[in-house]
């Protein structure tokens, strides 16, 4: 439940703007481990609610998938 809380309380451009993150971290050589830990790190988040993003982003194609 606190995830979702943590979830709810991102605008949904900020969580576009972490999963963007994700992304850039695995396409500039970070394998999927490495990126989640960076973005726990520079974005002051649960690893949990990375991989709920990392989900969502996929789910809706969020850029720079489309």
């Amino acid at each position: 439940m606190i995830q979702e809380k943590e979830l709810d309380q991102l605008s949904e451009a900020r969580r576009k703007e972490i999963f963007l993150a994700l992304v850039n971290a695995q396409d500039h050589g970070m394998d999927v481990a490495q990126s989640r830990r960076f973005v726990v790190f520079r974005f002051k988040v649960s690893k949990s609610l990375v991989r709920k993003i990392e989900r969502e982003g996929m789910e809706n194609e969020w850029p720079p998938l489309c």
